[in-house]
């Protein structure tokens, strides 16, 4: 297994000089990764979900307009402002460090929109270093062949380049950078861990993003519990236009808790923000938790409704569906 190298930088309030730490604490350990996989009962998964051709999104948006593709997992294609974001890309079968001796989780989904598919690129984005989220091979053909530009945590622009992924640009919490004359992306904090490997827990820093333009703000979480960064965030950037929220790998509590929403916080997290539209990103693809296939959302849309909430507030979209977003003023006067 293949640990990233460590971090070396100041001290801050979330590095202590050797590791990274969330602001709120978390109970999240190896010895209780060993206790979950000695003691799993996975609900169901079908061995292979195939899905029907998706259509191709648009090459670019104008300012003002914002277009969104669920790809799957948390791979999306955020379209704003003349520009084409890439979050956490993977297109790989596998999210394992082993994956040539068939260890780890096995994609169960093809990606709703082949990678020859996509339209330019000007920025990919990914959020942490776990395998699910930081796909090296994927990375090495978006950079080889897209040349777009990449974002990353803190400490994790060393391990890509010695991957033969270079060119990084590397973040810390509420660091910004400009992507273009009005548009802006900002590194948020999440509630999560890194590590690649046995010796590099945290070692590298995770993170979600906030972008902001003309089209207004979009939230991308990553990978995320619940905690005091959706208020830190609302209080910063005001209400997303579109919050990109996790609902899957929620089971079993007492291990994913700290460190995934489960559809219900992820609901919640949909209200501190005030969030005009949240979409359901981290499920249906790879069997990452105990949680079965349809579990995250069949638990969210009861949740929604619970809430009180419409079914136009938090989007569940097909693998590869594509829509516009609409503009938060227009969804809160509609019904």
């Amino acid at each position: 297994m293949v640990s990233a190298p460590a971090y070396q930088g100041p001290v801050s309030d979330h590095f202590d000089g050797k590791r990274f730490f969330n602001h709120d604490p978390i109970q999240h350990s190896s010895g209780q990764f060993i206790k979950w996989i000695l003691t799993r009962r996975p609900g169901p998964w079908r061995q292979r979900s195939e899905i029907g051709p998706a259509p191709s999104p648009p090459q670019r948006v104008s300012a003002g307009r914002l277009r969104v593709t669920f790809i799957n997992h948390a791979t999306t294609l955020i379209q704003m402002d003349e520009l084409n974001i890439l979050t956490d890309p993977t297109w790989s079968e596998d999210c394992s460090p082993l994956p040539w001796f068939g260890f780890g989780p096995r994609r169960r989904c093809p990606p709703g929109l082949g990678i020859e598919e996509l339209p330019p690129l000007d920025a990919v984005i990914v959020s942490h270093d776990h395998y699910d989220h930081m796909n090296v091979d994927t990375l090495k053909r978006l950079v080889t062949k897209r040349g777009p530009r990449l974002f990353v945590g803190l400490g994790n622009g060393g391990f890509l380049t010695a991957q033969g992924v270079a060119g990084c640009t590397e973040m810390d919490w509420w660091q910004s950078v400009s992507l273009s004359k009005d548009v802006r992306l900002t590194s948020v904090p999440a509630r999560h861990f890194s590590g690649r490997g046995l010796f590099d827990r945290c070692r590298t820093l995770w993170s979600g993003f906030v972008i902001e333009g003309p089209a207004g703000v979009v939230y991308f979480a990553g990978d995320t519990g619940l905690g005091s960064h959706f208020q830190q965030i609302r209080r910063r950037f005001g209400p997303p236009r579109l919050a990109l929220l996790p609902i899957g790998a929620f089971q079993p509590r007492w291990f994913m808790g700290p460190v995934h929403l489960s559809p219900e916080e992820a609901v919640e997290a949909h209200r501190i923000l005030g969030a005009g539209t949240s979409m359901a990103i981290h499920f249906g693809t790879f069997p990452l938790g105990d949680d079965g296939q349809d579990e995250p959302v069949e638990r969210l849309n009861r949740a929604v409704e619970a809430a009180g909430h419409g079914r136009g507030d938090f989007w569940v979209l097909g693998h590869g569906e594509c829509r516009e977003v609409p503009p938060v003023a227009a969804k809160r006067t509609g019904p």
